[in-house]
């Protein structure tokens, strides 16, 4: 008897992290981060149809690891996702991920990606996509204190999205500021090794703060940081992990993706579990104010949330429509009878 080949349903697109990487040339990287941005935007804007809670997080003394799921009624989506801030010494990344979108209906999935190479290209969209609405108009500087993994993706996420022409880097290890000045060369922006946090922010109009520490650290001091300008902290990303002093988060108005998550791992830890704070979904529908005059301080208290990982799924399954940037694999169990489950495992057993 010959085996039966698996139904269609059996298979499941997977982008492997060779595919995203040809993907992503193949479209550019600029306009990846420009599509993304706009998917997430788009997908905040109908934020009340989506499932929403913090994600489900297992700590250890080690670093962190997650899941990340939502729905929007129709499509279903997880993303898998650790944080291990003693993985560089070892030569290994502090962030690795990947995801999976499903159809709601059935509960059969649908696509089956990494997510290392895209969690770094939707943080950084999501970024620029909020610095978009609450940074000064005409920002042209963008300090980027901490120059890892993340630093190149929001500098051009930022170049691409809001208009950013100067890029002035600090890293408390100068061969990682060496490293993006290095990935960026040809990039259009007028980049500057600075020998001191201050000095990085000096005549930014946009500071983003992505350490990996995990600890309470103080990246930036109230001192530091003057009118006018807007903070994107997106290093905090757990319970114990801060980057900014707390007079800062005193004197800024608050923007955050998701209270009941940010309030636990967010900066917003800090201050007490009340403490005002505006939701950029709100800012995104015109139901709430963003930045409302030039001497006001606007921070984006950024831990990532599920529905931009979301976003960042959907985008990349509507790229695979042409049959590329993907291979399939024999994934799901789906016997011609439902009921006959174990009778297809026999009939592989031998050929018979």
């Amino acid at each position: 008897m010959t085996i039966p080949a698996p139904s269609k349903l059996a298979y499941v697109p997977f982008v492997s992290v060779d595919n995203m990487m040809k993907l992503v040339h193949h479209i550019g990287v600029e306009q990846v981060l420009a599509d993304l941005a706009r998917y997430i935007q788009d997908d905040f804007a109908r934020w009340e149809l989506f499932d929403k809670t913090p994600r489900v997080a297992s700590h250890s003394t080690e670093g962190v690891i997650e899941l990340m799921p939502t729905s929007d009624g129709e499509v279903y989506g997880f993303k898998y996702v650790n944080g291990h801030p003693a993985n560089m010494k070892k030569g290994l990344q502090t962030v690795t991920a990947f995801g999976l979108l499903a159809d709601v209906a059935s509960g059969y999935p649908v696509m089956l990606s990494e997510m290392t190479i895209l969690t770094a290209l939707r943080t950084a969209a999501t970024s620029a996509m909020v610095a978009k609405h609450l940074a000064p108009k005409g920002a042209k500087t963008l300090a980027m204190i901490g120059n890892g993994a993340q630093s190149e993706f929001q500098a051009l996420a930022m170049k691409t999205v809001c208009g950013i022409e100067n890029l002035r880097l600090y890293d408390i290890d100068p061969a990682a500021t060496a490293k993006c000045k290095a990935n960026l060369a040809g990039s259009g922006l007028n980049i500057t090794a600075c020998p001191s946090p201050e000095a990085a922010i000096e005549g930014a109009q946009i500071i983003t703060t992505c350490t990996a520490d995990k600890q309470y650290a103080t990246i930036l001091t109230d001192n530091m940081v003057g009118a006018g300008v807007h903070i994107n902290a997106i290093g905090g990303d757990c319970p114990g992990k801060t980057e900014l002093h707390r007079d800062i988060l005193l004197r800024s108005d608050i923007f955050v993706e998701f209270p009941e998550q940010t309030r636990i791992e967010g900066e917003i830890q800090q201050l007490e579990a009340d403490y005002p704070v505006t939701e950029i979904w709100q800012v995104i529908n015109g139901t709430a104010k963003g930045r409302t005059s030039d001497a006001q301080i606007t921070l984006f208290d950024g831990v990532g949330f599920a529905i931009e990982d979301f976003s960042a799924l959907r985008y990349v399954h509507d790229q695979l429509q042409d049959g590329n940037f993907y291979q399939d694999l024999d994934m799901v169990a789906d016997p011609d009878d439902p009921r006959d489950l174990f009778g297809m495992l026999q009939r592989a057993k031998g050929g018979k």
